[in-house]
């Protein structure tokens, strides 16, 4: 099996069910030793669209619909579809970074094979948990606002810092509000938050690890970061008032870091 042709495969894939066993098929193959070499000089494909937009409708962020009647199945299905989406794309998202970056260390590979391994589990908990309300992935419109910041960080320092290191850590600091809602829906829907808070501070510390790689590798600092924020979401330094400090120290985040971030004083 080829690394990169099975990894390109699973990403291209839009159905559900068939993208998560070609994942779990790499994962295999990877534990079982089938890969050995990553120095493919093969051209890299780009994504033109995301493997969703077979599924699903898109449309702008504001057009999304709003997550706020909890007290209607609707509301409901609506709350859970859009913590599926965001498990669907997080899939995506580690096997881009599998196949963009060539000649790295096995490490990285298992890494982000693992993390898109995980992010299958996720989603079909939470897919699970969806159809148990009578919905489908793909019933309600998404945004490609993920898939935009992925192709604005097209280097490993980039991307490491972008995705992970920023979005993916913001997922750390939204789960206490996501639970206090999941508890209004079902204990099923709390106890998979639960168990994506855990394996999201493993993928957000791999992101710090290959991060600081990338940081030595360019001959940079890591307070780099911040730069690269600023270039590629800009916006994204905007002061953020509620953070989950404990989980980001875990998941290798430096306290003075975190204090930049928050805009103020933070006990860390």
């Amino acid at each position: 099996m080829d690394f990169f042709k099975a990894v390109w495969d699973a990403l291209e894939e839009s159905c559900p069910d068939s993208k998560i066993k070609k994942v779990y098929a790499i994962w295999d193959a990877f534990l079982a030793g089938e890969f050995i070499c990553f120095a493919n000089d093969c051209e890299i494909l780009i994504q033109s669209k995301p493997s969703y937009a077979a599924i699903c409708d898109i449309v702008r962020p504001a057009e999304v619909p709003k997550r706020r009647n909890l007290d209607s199945t609707d509301g409901k299905k609506v709350f859970i579809h859009a913590l599926t989406h965001i498990e669907y794309a997080a899939i995506d998202l580690a096997l881009d970074a599998c196949y963009s970056f060539r000649g790295l260390p096995t490490d990285f590979y298992k890494d982000w094979v693992e993390v898109a391994k995980e992010e299958c589990d996720h989603f079909s908990a939470l897919q699970g948990i969806l159809r148990s309300f009578g919905g489908e992935y793909g019933d309600y419109p998404v945004h490609i606002s993920l898939f935009d910041a992925l192709r604005r960080s097209d280097t490993l320092l980039k991307r490491m810092a972008a995705i992970p290191r920023y979005l993916e850590a913001g997922g750390l600091d939204a789960n206490k509000k996501l639970s206090a809602k999941a508890d209004k829906i079902s204990p099923e829907l709390v106890e998979a938050l639960k168990i994506i808070l855990r394996d999201e501070i493993s993928h957000v510390h791999k992101g710090d690890k290959w991060f600081k790689y990338a940081c030595k590798e360019a001959g940079c600092e890591p307070s780099v970061y911040f730069d690269i924020i600023e270039e590629t979401l800009p916006g994204g330094l905007k002061p953020k008032n509620e953070m989950n400090i404990e989980d980001r120290l875990k998941a290798g985040f430096a306290c003075h870091e975190l204090k930049r971030l928050a805009g103020n004083e933070v006990k860390c």
